[in-house]
């Protein structure tokens, strides 16, 4: 069995022991502009598939920028921790390098199938899908939370045999044959995939792990007439590319963004507001606190807020049949009334850092509100009562606070609570936005459609 990608790799016969344990910092440029041609993949490979299916064919210079990101890409995996095969720094380039020693091609496919086209990328590949998880995982990642934070890595089973190899390197000297041969047939299963998932070949991969660093899958090329070989995209040409998958990526948002934005126009309700969804909110303290600057930005430093918001409405409904509360007041007011008393605070909709939630009939401390919160005069607007309560407030300069409460300030808070705005300003932010991302589509397209102009081959003349 043959297979158009070959990945090839050579390990060094005396690699540094320590030269691996900063490789990560020396890889921080590679990884800067990587993440560009990466971001810039997807789309380009999106731009591909419309292509193949009108006309059959995979536009050459976007097959060679596609190729190239994946052969930048497994250089920069065979000298880092992807395999650490070699301590020779990978060149900052798209095209073969055949002197490096980590090597990658992709054979041009003529002709794709326009039918595969649709379905291969994700139906077709999910077996492999599941296999490449195994080997590659998740990668680095890092999970914060509110309160606490860790860090964790998921790098699947090659950066599992990497270390090990990083470690035997660091106390004996020596790379384990095994573990290079075992990492590269692993990559080597990985890139096969990705090559099949970006459409780049018709034939499917092969189940088959292929150990090693020659790639036995490789065939002899045939003899073709000799050409004066092009390069696989000029610096102009590859950044056209790139620039044009961005603008694309751009438009793309700009268009989603004005077109959810139009719709979002469309679910006004008969008095003229945008809502937010109704969502339960409960908690055992004595209060439930929003920052109305978080759901609804209106401080001094957004001057432009009763233009775009223009006025707020807050429905507020008890869950239980309980009489509640609702206010709002200057922030610092509400940190004055509420300060050591537990409660539970949010800040746009997630527990604020530092508030916990408390289970109904947890011990209190004996603490409590001095006083009903509707016997104080702090609020600018507020409401008691059962059913549904309804607060109008137009955003002035300053901090706000939204607070509900049981009306007679018992503990167990439980309501429901959505917030509007009448939003004047959102039919001509949507208009903006869609045309916005209508000029970056076009823009990008023929962008990229000029950078994708095949060049003529230069025949060379026999002597």
């Amino acid at each position: 069995m043959t297979s158009p990608v070959r990945l090839a790799a050579r390990l060094d016969d005396a690699p540094s022991r320590w030269l691996w344990l900063v490789k990560w910092l020396l890889l921080v440029p590679h990884a800067i502009v990587l993440f560009f041609l990466w971001v810039a993949f997807p789309v380009v490979t999106l731009v591909a598939l419309v292509a193949i299916l009108f006309t059959g064919r995979y536009p050459r210079a976007l097959f060679d920028f596609n190729l190239g990101v994946m052969r930048w890409t497994w250089r920069v995996w065979c000298y880092g921790y992807g395999a650490l095969a070699t301590d020779r720094y990978p060149p900052f380039s798209l095209g073969q390098e055949p002197d490096y020693p980590a090597t990658l091609d992709v054979a041009y496919p003529e002709r794709l199938s326009r039918g595969l086209a649709l379905v291969k990328w994700w139906l077709l590949a999910i077996p492999h899908y599941l296999v490449v998880a195994f080997f590659a995982g998740g990668g680095g990642y890092v999970l914060w939370q509110w309160g606490e934070g860790w860090l964790g890595f998921d790098g699947g089973l090659v950066a599992l045999l990497t270390l090990f190899a990083g470690v035997a390197l660091l106390f004996t000297g020596r790379y384990p044959r095994g573990i290079f041969d075992l990492v590269v047939g692993m990559n080597r299963w990985v890139l096969r995939v990705a090559a099949y998932a970006a459409l780049m070949t018709d034939e499917y991969p092969p189940f088959r792990l292929d150990l090693g660093g020659a790639d036995p899958a490789a065939t002899e090329e045939p003899e073709q007439e000799k050409q004066v070989a092009q390069p696989a995209g000029s610096a102009g040409r590859t950044a056209g590319v790139i620039v044009g998958a961005l603008l694309l990526l751009v438009g793309l948002g700009g268009a989603g963004a004005g077109g959810g934005l139009l719709w979002l126009e469309s679910q006004r309700d008969s008095a003229g507001y945008v809502t937010t969804p109704v969502e339960r909110f409960d908690d055992g303290g004595y209060a439930l606190r929003f920052d109305a600057r978080d759901l609804a930005p209106a401080d001094e430093d957004w001057p432009w807020a009763r233009d775009i918001l223009g006025d707020i409405r807050v429905d507020v409904s008890d869950v239980d049949g309980r009489p509640l509360f609702a206010g709002i007041a200057r922030t610092a007011d509400v940190d004055r009334y509420l300060g050591g008393v537990p409660h539970r605070r949010f800040d746009d909709y997630r527990d604020h850092r530092g508030y916990r939630p408390m289970a109904a009939g947890a011990h209190l401390r004996g603490m409590r509100p001095p006083d009903t919160p509707g016997s104080l005069r702090i609020w600018t607007e507020q409401a008691t009562g059962t059913g549904t309560l309804t607060l109008d407030w137009t955003p002035r300069p300053g901090d706000w606070s939204l607070v509900v409460m049981n009306a007679d300030a018992r503990p167990d808070v439980r309501a429901d609570v959505a917030v509007g705005a009448t939003a004047p300003a959102l039919p001509p932010i949507a208009v903006t936005t869609l045309s916005v991302g209508a000029v970056f589509l076009v823009g990008g397209a023929l962008l990229i459609a000029l950078s994708a102009r095949p060049r003529r081959p230069v025949a060379t003349e026999e002597r």
